[in-house]
């Protein structure tokens, strides 16, 4: 927690989630004292929530605010568009605020329980693309009260957002898997410190480090946790390193996700929902290949299967993930620019991660067995566009204060992407943004026997040394079957 102890707080929004943190910052005694709430309904304004003054509207009462260099203000409105947050943030800017915190979306805020825990600095990608959807997770979690959940890469990007919505679930034990001890450290202790302040539900969280890549250990977590339910977010995803590291894109994404199935197969797992991406159509790069051979190990489960549900969920980038350009476009900015772009008309398709999150977790819920969904992503979005998007969110003008440098496409990129095959066929469901994929048309592959010549590249066997991670092999393999770039 970051706010001043003196500091005095202004909280925007006198809602109910104001409401709250209010209470709590009053209980606490420790993180300064709120002045005031900032409110646009005309039947707040002038009242007092708790002996504090409800002033507005906003934009008006933000004019004659005198401000101390400590003075920070929290926004607490979790249901307002994208638009509105950008208004209320130059307002806020203009007046002179310094430090802005921000409430999660409502998505995250369960039955209006919001705690000053949840606040954070205000980021671009909360202002940035549309308007993410309201899923109620106390509503959408339901179907894992009292079961046990896997989730791998729980120190991701996507695998730490699905773990802190997952405190809401209701669940008996929620398993942190990963092989970087650092990163699954800092879930476990996040978490631990949320439940501390009353977030979520109580859940005994454990943490868990182990390698996919290692069949034999799989097992043995699987044996002993007896989870029913697996959420797969964990893979090597940059695009660029994993063309430099084709056998560990295959090894550790393919081969990793082969060692999970068989182990959640083994240990007859109930529900086991793969994370793909949109990188996974028609396929160009080998870690691309390596998220589409996963989607077709997954559907051969579901196939094979007759107790337990395999399924997938494939959407496009997610703001602000430790793989996207927002972080990299941060810290050019910060260090003065220039800001990097590959190419002045590559496009991507954006959600936040607590939007693709929350989706993923209903889709686990509402989904079947051998299906295979799809989030609606809206518009691509140029990511020239983004660039110039968040330059101006520092309050600096694009190619006056900050440069943009465009650099090139790498081997691997492409200018844009596809999120279902020519074959597949999308079709509505009864959930808002999740989409299903009819693939009844679309032509699978030898799955089988494209392991199996994969295999020696990866595993070292005695009988086929010359082969054991051999990239170039690697690579030749792979075009037999897709159209890689050179």
């Amino acid at each position: 927690m970051t706010l001043i102890k003196s500091g005095r707080l202004y909280i925007i929004g006198a809602g109910y989630a104001g409401q709250n943190l209010a209470n709590e910052i009053k209980n606490k005694g420790i993180f300064g004292e709120v002045v005031a709430f900032l409110d646009d309904d005309p039947l707040k304004i002038g009242k007092r929530i708790e002996n504090i003054p409800v002033l507005g509207p906003i934009n008006d009462v933000a004019k004659i605010l005198r401000l101390h260099p400590a003075d920070t203000a929290i926004i607490a409105i979790p249901d307002a568009s994208r638009e509105y947050l950008g208004e209320l943030y130059r307002i806020l800017k203009n007046t002179g605020f310094d430090k802005i915190r921000i409430l999660p979306g409502i998505s995250q805020i369960v039955e209006g329980e919001a705690h000053l825990i949840q606040t954070r600095s205000i980021d671009p990608q909360d202002l940035l693309g549309r308007t993410p959807v309201t899923v109620n997770l106390k509503q959408s979690l339901q179907y894992l009260r009292g079961k046990r959940v896997l989730v791998t890469g729980a120190g991701g990007s996507i695998g730490s957002e699905i773990s802190r919505q997952l405190l809401s679930a209701g669940a008996a034990r929620l398993y942190l898997l990963g092989h970087g001890e650092n990163a699954i450290y800092q879930i476990d202790k996040e978490l631990r410190l949320l439940q501390e302040e009353g977030v979520g539900e109580k859940t005994i969280i454990v943490p868990i480090i182990g390698d996919l890549r290692d069949r034999n250990h799989m097992v043995w977590i699987f044996a002993h946790l007896k989870a029913d339910v697996v959420f797969h977010a964990a893979a090597y995803k940059h695009v660029p390193m994993m063309e430099e590291n084709p056998v560990a894109a295959i090894e550790n994404n393919l081969f990793g996700t082969d060692n999970l199935i068989y182990a959640s197969r083994k240990h007859q797992v109930k529900r086991f929902v793969h994370v793909s991406t949109d990188k996974a159509v028609e396929p160009v790069s080998v870690y691309s290949v390596s998220k589409f051979l996963c989607e077709e190990l997954v559907m051969k489960a579901a196939r094979e299967s007759d107790s337990s549900a395999f399924m997938i969920v494939r959407f496009g980038n997610v703001l602000g993930s430790r793989g996207s350009v927002m972080p990299l476009f941060q810290k050019q900015i910060e260090k003065g620019g220039p800001v990097t772009v590959t190419h002045p008309e590559m496009r991507r398709w954006f959600m936040t991660i607590p939007e693709a999150c929350s989706l993923v977790l209903r889709a686990g819920g509402v989904g079947e067995n051998g299906k295979l969904y799809l989030l609606d992503m809206g518009e691509p979005v140029r990511i020239k566009d983004l660039a110039e998007q968040m330059i101006r969110f520092y309050g600096l003008e694009p190619e006056k204060d900050i440069n943009i440098e465009y650099v090139g496409m790498r081997r691997g990129e492409r200018l844009d992407e596809k999120l279902s095959w020519d074959s597949e066929h999308i079709e509505l469901t009864d959930f808002d943004r999740i989409l299903n994929v009819d693939r009844s048309k679309f032509k699978g592959i030898e799955i089988d026997i494209i392991l199996e010549k994969l295999r020696p590249i990866c595993f070292f066997a005695l009988d086929a040394v010359d082969k054991y991670r051999n990239s170039a092999l690697l690579r030749d393999i792979l075009k037999e079957y897709f159209k890689l770039s050179e």
